[in-house]
């Protein structure tokens, strides 16, 4: 070994791998030094290989959603792989975590096919609405109720792509339709009623014009019938 470096047993291996790395100090310092440059060397060659690969799922949902007590509702969660989508893989999860707190509960599964809940609050209530390969997530809760208030999480694993955060949809069930849904509705009604009168008014003005042009027709025959220079 040359002024400065110290022949170690337990590094011979590690030599090949960082050849150009010069260390010098205690035997001790030389060993750390080599090990950090062959655990760096190491994940550079993964990475290169394509079998270390830097991955996370991300999750959409609607956000707010507010809902008449009675009501279906649609909560939408879709999601962005980095994996390729592969149906038979893909886990989907939905809990629900009440407004007044409390333990969350396992809302619905989905695994290759759904598995709703076969008791509780939700029972007969969750139906699946999502499509894996267009990455979408989501559930329809059929019959809202008061007591479905909360905060409803989704969760998407599609290995190896199984890390990333979770979406949340708080869902608010009221009595009555808000102003803004009640507008909405009247503009809706309105607008096709306006339609509906319009239409009516262009088919009686149609009808009247061709009454006219008939009623015009029968009286200019007869003045033609008199001039005719035949009848001289």
């Amino acid at each position: 070994a040359g002024r400065g470096q110290v022949h170690h047993p337990s590094l011979e291996g590690l030599q090949p791998v960082c050849s150009g790395v010069r260390v010098s100090g205690s035997p001790a310092q030389q060993t750390m030094s080599l090990q950090r440059c062959w655990f760096l060397a190491v994940l550079t060659g993964l990475a290169g290989s394509g079998v270390l690969q830097v991955s996370g799922i991300h999750i959409y949902t609607s956000g707010n959603v507010e809902a008449v007590n009675g009501t279906d509702v649609r909560l939408k969660c879709t999601f962005q792989s980095s994996a390729q989508i592969n149906p038979s893989l893909v886990v989907v999860s939905w809990t629900f975590r009440p407004l007044a707190g409390g333990q969350e509960i396992s809302l619905f599964h989905y695994q290759q096919q759904p598995y709703p809940p076969l008791e509780g609050i939700f029972r007969k209530k969750i139906l699946w609405a999502g499509d894996l390969m267009g990455g979408d997530a989501s559930i329809i809760i059929r019959e809202v109720k008061l007591t479905y208030n909360g905060t409803y999480i989704c969760q998407v694993k599609n290995p190896p792509d199984v890390h990333g955060p979770v979406g949340e949809i708080q869902l608010r069930v009221v009595l009555t339709a808000s102003f803004s849904d009640l507008l909405i509705l009247a503009v809706a009604i309105g607008s096709t009623i306006g339609c509906i009168v319009l239409l009516l008014v262009i088919s009686l003005c149609c009808r009247r014009c061709r009454k006219r042009q008939r009623l015009e027709g029968n009286e200019e025959a007869p003045c033609k019938e008199r001039k005719d220079p035949a009848a001289w």
